[in-house]
């Protein structure tokens, strides 16, 4: 009996993904406009508030500005809830409205880079940040982009 079940679902399984296999863009799915940024961090346990305080004074600000100049439209901070070793604690996302937004352009980029040193000296950044590399590790850096499936 339980080898008949077992066959059995392993036939809806294969099934499953031979449907899956058929679907089609622009039909079954939709890339959305845009991409997430996502950078996941391993940070000790015992310092993750002290980081979120960094982030905060630092990365915070820079994602205002970058608001501001309709380069990204969203972005976020989000913890774990426990922790396993060599796996992301703190994951930080920002929504760029499109690829053109990542394009290199001097005067937006040197206004942006002006606007955000005007808010924090060079000391209070590098006390905001300092110790980051004693208890956080970079897991991963990619771009994501989100899928829409058809009602």
């Amino acid at each position: 009996m339980i080898r008949k079940s077992s066959y059995l679902l392993a036939g809806i399984a294969g099934a499953l993904c031979v449907t899956a296999a058929t679907a089609k863009q622009w039909v079954d799915y939709s890339p959305a406009k845009g991409f997430w940024e996502i950078n996941a961090i391993e940070c000790d346990p015992n310092h993750v508030d002290d980081y979120l305080t960094g982030l905060r004074r630092t990365q915070a600000p820079v994602f205002e500005a970058l608001k501001r100049r309709g380069l990204i439209d969203d972005y976020k901070f989000l913890t774990r809830n426990g922790y396993v070793k060599n796996s992301p604690s703190v994951v930080i996302m920002a929504h760029f409205t499109s690829a053109d937004a990542m394009e290199p352009n001097k005067a937006r980029d040197e206004a942006i880079e002006k606007e955000i040193t005007a808010g924090m000296s060079e000391a209070d950044a590098k006390a905001a940040v300092s110790g980051y590399e004693k208890y956080r590790t970079f897991i991963d850096d990619a771009t994501y982009q989100e899928v829409r499936f058809a009602k």
